[in-house]
Order: structure tokens, then C-alpha cells, then sequence
């Protein structure tokens, strides 16, 4: 049957008007739909554009802070961790802040030896290499090879040291100067200032950058102030760090070495008047101005030293060595939770010792009966000054009786009630032949035999030591761990800090090659008073 539509031409004209209508009004009805979705779309880059540009412009900073514990092995964390349970009245859940981010060992050994040096260690992280122990930043044959610091430099990244030694001693110098051998420090001072790797210093060696200090004579400070922001006492210190998140002005570079020789055992800091900061608080400043400098495009790299764990061990210190580890412990953490206030940039913080100590065991055997399983952390809380303090406070005195050593030494300083009269003529027949060792030895036994901790050598020993990490990112965490977590040589370190940073090596050695690094001068210590620093740089 024919549509009725067919047979009336009127309205067949009407139904095809009327599909023509609807048909136009659906185009409509699509191209309002993709032209308003257009302009959200166009509205949001615009947005992202103008308003929000570093976030689409601008890749994220990389930071990477490289902590050294010197002279820290496994056993130093124990006798730190046991001796903060008992000062906190913890148990044994309380721990370092340390112990959360353990992630492995780190073996230590050198190119010309099985128990390395402080040098030979540090430049197995800042060069990637194995080499004798004395070489600052050169290898077995003696030829200069570029530190990561130096690869980070060239690379756009701001640089830092901060130490509680000398700035110019073997870890700092490993990563910033090359040199034959480590008691070369008034060369590498002059590397440190002149070269323009290093954007910043925080620590002691002022000696080495002074006429006063230094063989030749020269006073590189002087040669620096158009340069450099310059602030080498405690006031001028203090005046930055007080001015932290309110830094209106860039003022890197940044020296502030603020004592002559090594900076104050913290024990000693701890019981005097000391007027200079704490490891923690150089690190605090270090880390505003690197990271609020209008030169940081890219981010930093920074290497971090407990410096002074590795003397107390070297004097066979015992109650020298939780403070120090418990100050390292406390910075490692700051640095953390400024990491962690930063989310928009990525941070690395990595550390690791370059050796153990002296030996140290925690229970002693004092006598020929079978031992008993303890030792005693209160009896190192009691005392409260180094060894090395006070043996140097008593040969300061012409004369001294036995009121002084029993009252002011025994009782004051070591806390020992229990003394007998063979240790008061011992320390009078060693003040009187001044035996700065033996005196020191003398007093740091009494603390350690009463404590039962026992050292088996002045020097360094071979066991391998922990490695720790955290990341401000799971990912970033990730990253690191698969290639750090475990037991690693210590050149794998450095590894780390050249694949995350993306530096090139071969452009730092280009660079390296051109240092003078032979010896040129005889060159003076004043850190070593009186004979008695058993490290006696090496």
C-alpha cells in the first residue's frame, strides 16, 4: 500500500522540512558541545601556562646529601643506641633515629691495604676508585681523578662541605682537592677557594687559610672577600643562621670556618661555655643557603661529616664516642624533615662510614675470672669532658697536688668516687714526665675498664660498616635501594650520586688532570697540641 505521503505532494514536503529542521538542529546542539569543551580545554593551558609555569616548564631539583660517620663501625651505633636508652630511661624499643633507615654494609678496604685510611676511604666514594691510603683525590699511580663533586659542578649543580674537623682534612679534601698525600692541607685549602667546585664550607681549619697558620705565609681570606661571603667566628655564624628562611641576599659562595684547628669534642661543648654551633646547626645553614640560592637551578650536592667519632676512637675514648654519634644521629634527622617539608623536589640522603676505630668492644674483660655478660652506660654519663681535654687542662698547671687530681680530675671531671692511690701516682708521674699520650690513656682507661669497654688498637680496623637511606619518595627510595641495599664496596657509593644526578666523570677527570698535586712545602699543624691527638693525621 502507497504511504499516504506519497500520494499528497503537501505533505511530503512538510515531513522532509520538518527532518531538514531536525537534522540542522542536532549540528547545532554538537558543535556547542565540542566548542564549550574546547574552551575549558583552552582555559586549563592557559591556566597551567601563565599561572602555574614551573610546574610544567622546569624539571624538579635533585638534591643529594652524602653523610660520612667517620670512623663509625656497627659497634659505635650499639654503644650510642644503648647509652641513649639509658640517658632517655628508654627500653629497648628506643632507638637511633639512624637504625630506621639501615639498609646494608659497606666494605672498606684500600688499594695498598686490607685496613684503610680516612683519605684512601673518602676518595673511594668521591672518585669511584680504590687507591693507597694518604692519596686525597688521586689514584694508585698518583694522577688526579674528578670527585662527584667536582662531576656535580660541571653539571649545574650547587656544591657544600660541612665537617667538624678541618674543612681541609682527608674526607672534605677527597671530594674538593687533589694531592699525593693528606697532610698536604695548605695546597688543598688553596684548591678549595680557587677552583670554584665548592660553593660552600662550614667547619675548623681557619689555620690553613691564614698567615698565621700557613707555611707560606699567605693569608688566602684576604684574597677572598670580594668574592665570598665570609664569616669565620661564632658571631658571624650565628648572624646567618639566625636569619634562616629570611635570607634576602644570595650569599654563595659561603665560608665560615669558625675555629683554627678541628671544632670542640661535643662532650666537651656540652660542659663549657661554648659559644659555636653544633654539627646540626651547620648543617641548617648549609642547607638554606644551597637551597635558597637564586643560583640553584638544578639543585645540590652536599657532603656531611661527623667528623670527630673517628678522634674519640683514635683516643680511645669511650664516653667522647655516644655524644659524638648521638650529634650525627640528630643531624641526619634534621636533614630528613627538611626533605620531607620539600615534596616538590627530590632529595637523597645516603651515608656510610669510611672505616671503624680503635677496636672498640662493649664488655670487657677486666680480670682472670670468667667475665660477667654487662657493661655499664651510666658510668660514661657520669663523666663530662674528653680525655684530651683534661690530660691538656692538667699539663697547663706547673704544678699540681693530690687535692687537684682527686677533687677536680678524678671526682669533677671522670665521675669515679672509687679511685685508689696507684692512680693518683699515676697521673702525678705522668704530669710530671708530661706524657700527653700516656696521661690521656691513663684517664680514658679509668672511665672504660669501669664501663667495661675495651679497644684493641690506636688505629683503624677493617670490619665492614653500615650503610643507611631514605628518599622524600617511595619511588625515589626504590631507585637507591636496588642499587646501594646490601653489601657493597665503597666505590658503589659514589655510583649512586653519578646515575641519580646524571654527571659526567670523564669531564670532572678532564678537568682533575690539570690540578698540580705534588708536594711543594713543609706545612704546619696547630690542631696537634702537646702531642697528644692520636690522630695525628693519618
Amino acid at each position: 500500500m502507497t504511504d499516504i505521503s506519497e500520494r499528497i505532494p503537501l505533505i511530503k514536503k512538510i515531513k522532509e522540512t520538518t527532518k531538514k529542521r531536525s537534522f540542522s538542529k542536532s549540528n547545532i546542539q554538537k558543535s556547542l558541545f565540542f566548542l564549550v569543551c574546547s574552551l575549558i580545554i583552552i582555559f586549563f593551558i592557559i591556566k597551567l601556562l601563565i599561572i602555574q609555569p614551573k610546574s610544567i616548564l622546569l624539571p624538579r631539583k635533585k638534591n643529594f646529601i652524602f653523610f660520612v660517620s667517620d670512623g663509625t663501625g656497627p659497634n659505635y651505633l650499639t654503644l650510642a643506641r644503648n647509652y641513649k636508652q639509658y640517658i632517655t630511661q628508654g627500653d629497648y624499643g628506643t632507638l637511633l633515629n639512624l637504625d630506621s633507615y639501615l639498609i646494608g654494609t659497606s666494605r672498606t678496604r684500600s688499594n695498598s691495604s686490607l685496613v684503610t685510611d680516612s683519605a684512601a676511604g673518602a676518595t673511594a666514594f668521591s672518585c669511584l676508585l680504590k687507591t693507597y691510603n694518604g692519596a686525597i683525590g688521586v689514584d694508585p699511580s698518583s694522577d688526579p681523578c674528578g670527585t662527584i663533586m667536582e662531576a656535580a659542578k660541571l653539571a649545574g649543580y650547587l656544591t657544600g662541605l660541612v665537617v667538624t674537623t678541618r674543612i681541609t682534612d682527608a674526607t672534605p679534601a677527597s671530594f674538593s682537592a687533589h694531592v699525593d698525600e693528606r697532610s698536604q692541607e695548605d695546597q688543598i685549602a688553596e684548591q678549595q677557594v680557587n677552583s670554584g667546585m665548592v660553593d660552600l664550607m662550614i667547619g675548623g681549619g681557619l689555620q690553613h687559610f691564614v698567615k698565621e697558620g700557613r707555611k707560606d705565609g699567605l693569608d688566602l681570606i684576604e684574597q677572598l672577600h670580594a668574592n665570598w661571603t665570609v664569616a669565620n667566628d661564632y658571631n658571624e655564624f650565628f648572624k646567618y643562621h639566625t636569619q634562616l628562611n629570611n635570607t634576602e641576599n644570595d650569599l654563595l659562595p659561603f665560608m665560615s670556618l669558625f675555629e683554627m684547628g678541628d671544632v670542640p669534642f661535643q662532650i666537651d661543648k656540652d660542659h663549657m661555655d661554648y659559644k659555636g654551633p653544633t654539627l646540626k646547626q651547620e648543617a641548617a645553614l648549609a642547607l638554606e643557603l644551597l637551597h635558597s640560592s637564586t643560583k640553584n637551578e638544578r639543585g645540590f650536592f652536599m657532603m656531611i661529616e661527623g667528623s670527630r667519632i673517628d678522634h674519640c676512637g683514635h683516643n680511645n675514648d669511650a664516653a667522647c664516642i655516644p655524644r659524638e654519634v648521638m650529634a650525627f644521629d640528630e643531624t641526619f634527622e634534621y636533614v630528613k624533615e627538611f626533605a620531607d617539608a620539600h615534596p616538590n623536589e627530590d632529595f637523597i640522603l645516603f651515608s656510610t662510614s669510611d672505616h671503624e676505630t680503635g677496636g672498640m668492644t662493649i664488655s670487657r674483660q677486666i680480670t682472670s675470672d670468667y667475665p660477667d655478660y654487662v657493661w655499664y652506660p651510666e658510668i660514661l654519663n657520669k663523666v663530662k669532658h674528653s680525655g684530651q681535654y683534661i690530660a691538656h687542662e692538667i699539663l697547663q698547671n706547673n704544678d699540681i697536688d693530690k687535692e687537684y687530681i682527686e677533687q677536680r680530675v678524678f671526682e669533677g671531671y671522670l665521675g669515679i668516687f672509687d679511685y685508689v692511690k696507684t692512680d693518683y701516682q699515676s697521673v702525678k708521674a705522668l704530669f710530671e714526665v708530661r706524657n700527653a699520650g700516656k696521661l690521656q690513656d691513663y684517664l680514658n682507661d679509668m672511665v672504660s675498664s669501669r664501663a667495661r669497654i675495651g679497644f684493641t688498637t690506636h688505629g683503624h680496623t677493617a670490619i665492614d660498616v653500615n650503610t643507611y637511606l631514605y628518599a622524600n619518595s617511595e619511588s625515589l627510595y626504590d631507585y637507591a635501594h636496588k642499587r646501594v641495599g646490601g653489601n657493597h664496596e665503597n666505590t658503589m657509593f659514589g655510583q649512586l650520586v653519578v646515575d641519580y644526578l646524571g654527571l659526567n666523570m670523564t669531564a670532572a677527570n678532564e678537568y682533575a688532570s690539570k690540578i698540580e698535586h705534588k708536594p711543594i712545602t713543609n706545612e704546619v699543624h696547630l690542631d696537634i697540641v702537646d702531642g697528644i691527638d692520636y690522630h695525628k693525621n693519618i
